[in-house]
């Protein structure tokens, strides 16, 4: 299996300029991109830029197909654009947009029915509380609540601790390969064990060129969820090359 790098540009570049001269380095990349499974999460407004050249995700969906719902885009639309994937569960949008596992669940669902594969984000807010493993079941339990079995090979959970999103500070080794294998057994109880194995698990939170690849190195984990670091192309190109 090709290892999953997701590009999450958040609300960056700041003006549709900067962003073509991003868009412009990732172009760049060139071959060594097709060795990875590559999928860049620009804001909506910055698709354009990219063309068919780009396996693209969006950064959010809202869970109806239509209706009096001002500022939200549906998950029927951004497949029609030829949108593939979107990322739900965000720890950013469970904070600042104040969205709640029932919300997150009812997305994923909409997402799933209209053809986008779902990369959904878990992760515990502090390793000071003996009980984070147990929040990040709760949240697998009630975001995939009443997902069929069938959909499981267009899921994908990207583990981000929340505290070490933009810190700095990045979980050991060890501890995430105990949360890998823990995120599986949940799958396993929700979805059935071929979709415990076959689910990929990526890591996301302070990855850089540093560090990414301890993070690859760790059995059960298919990849890594890139946040600021995907806004340095020349970062960005040393991560993709920890994930040869």
């Amino acid at each position: 299996m090709k290892r999953i790098v997701i590009a999450n540009w958040k609300m960056n570049p700041k003006n549709i300029a900067e962003a073509k001269k991003l868009a412009a380095g990732f172009i760049r990349l060139g071959g060594i991109r097709k060795k990875i499974n590559l999928v860049i999460a620009p804001p909506f407004v910055y698709f354009p830029i990219f063309g068919v050249k780009f396996e693209l995700a969006a950064q959010n969906a809202f869970y109806e197909t239509s209706g009096a719902y001002t500022g939200e885009i549906s998950p029927a639309m951004l497949y029609s654009l030829g949108i593939r994937h979107v990322i739900l569960g965000h720890s950013e949008r469970r904070e600042h947009s104040g969205e709640t596992d029932s919300v997150i669940n009812s997305k994923v669902k909409a997402a799933l029915n209209s053809g986008l594969g779902v990369v959904l984000c878990v992760g515990e807010k502090s390793r000071d509380d003996e009980n984070f493993q147990v929040f990040v079941r709760d949240q697998l339990r009630k975001d995939l609540e009443g997902i069929s079995k069938r959909y499981s090979a267009k899921i994908i959970i990207a583990y981000e601790p929340i505290w070490a999103i933009g810190t700095g500070k990045t979980v050991k080794p060890e501890d995430l390969y105990e949360m890998t294998t823990y995120i599986r057994r949940t799958l396993l109880d929700l979805l059935g064990k071929n979709a415990a194995h076959r689910i990929p698990v990526l890591y996301g939170g302070s990855v850089s060129a540093k560090n990414s690849k301890s993070f690859l190195d760790v059995n059960g984990v298919n990849g890594l969820l890139v946040g600021g670091a995907s806004l340095d192309i020349n970062e960005f190109r040393m991560i993709i090359k920890s994930a040869l």
